[in-house]
């Protein structure tokens, strides 16, 4: 099976405990290296700068196409504590050129503004099956650079799955918690993830399923949005069971979690993942809503 992503690739420099670390990262490095894992062909349409290691992309066998620019790679310096995180955009590379593609699904994560609203158009027009991670659609930045989020009124027509957490979902609907859920599966969206730290809601027609990850020392939390997003979208893909799929993401995410490791170097394995999956399995809640 194939999987589209559409993301920026990154250079960050995270601050965690007082060190700094650079690493290789973007939503383009987190969702392409862990649909591999899943044994998806990954194309990746991203763009980066020559001071990005490409050889990591060519190594993990994801395809990219017309991603190299003049302009440097993307840059965050992120400073985390705990599950908090602040940003600091460094330098921004080209927006992302849209290219026609036969895949099986179509995951879409900016990072900052590098799809427009016309791009993600022409991406609805090709999908079977569209992931939208809206952060990068959401992120401004100040005179000095730091990352906020600012409310939008994304087309989320024709979107299957979308993962927000609340500060996001309140950019783009209001409410509480489920009238939020609610208020984007109005917007046209199949499968609505809301996720609040270690609390993790689906949506779906009317029914909110939910699991919890055991509630652990937090270490690096960069990228783990994305190994969640990836692992969900390449699971409903391949079982068509947005339970498993469920499942899947949440075990993703705590396996990389628990692996305490930074970066990319974080992306767990599959058999991690399906060890975490079929314990959740068992303790999912549903409730009507």
């Amino acid at each position: 099976m194939k999987l589209a992503v559409f993301g920026h690739c990154a250079i960050d420099t995270i601050n965690l405990d007082g060190t700094n670390y650079e690493q290789i990262g973007g939503s383009a490095c987190y969702c392409g290296i862990t649909a591999r894992q899943f044994k998806f062909d990954v194309d990746l349409y991203t763009k980066f700068g020559p001071n990005f290691p490409k050889q990591y992309l060519t190594e993990n066998k994801i395809n990219f196409i017309n991603s190299e620019s003049k302009n440097n790679t993307t840059k965050f310096a992120i400073s985390i504590t705990g599950a908090e995180r602040t940003l600091k955009l460094e330098h921004e590379c080209d927006p992302i050129e849209y290219a026609s593609v036969d895949v099986d699904g179509h995951l879409v994560s900016p990072i900052y503004h590098e799809i427009t609203s016309e791009t993600l158009k022409e991406i609805k027009k090709d999908s079977n099956f569209l992931f939208v991670d809206p952060q990068g659609f959401l992120r401004q930045k100040d005179s000095q650079n730091n990352i906020s989020l600012e409310n939008n009124d994304i087309d989320l027509s024709d979107v299957n799955a979308i993962k927000v957490n609340p500060e996001e979902a309140k950019c783009i609907v209001n409410g509480t918690h489920d009238e939020m859920m609610l208020a984007l599966q109005k917007k046209g969206v199949e499968y609505v993830l809301l996720t609040n730290k270690t609390e993790v809601s689906l949506l779906v027609k009317d029914k909110v399923y939910s699991i919890t990850l055991p509630n652990k020392l937090i270490h690096d939390t960069t990228g783990i949005g994305d190994i969640f997003c990836s692992t969900f979208c390449c699971t409903m893909l391949k079982e068509k069971d947005f339970l498993w799929a469920l499942c899947f993401a949440g075990g993703a995410a705590q396996a990389a979690l628990e692996s305490k490791n930074l970066g990319l170097q974080k992306i767990p394995k599959k058999g991690a993942i399906q060890n975490n999956a079929s314990y959740f399995y068992n303790l999912v809640k549903f409730r009507d809503l």
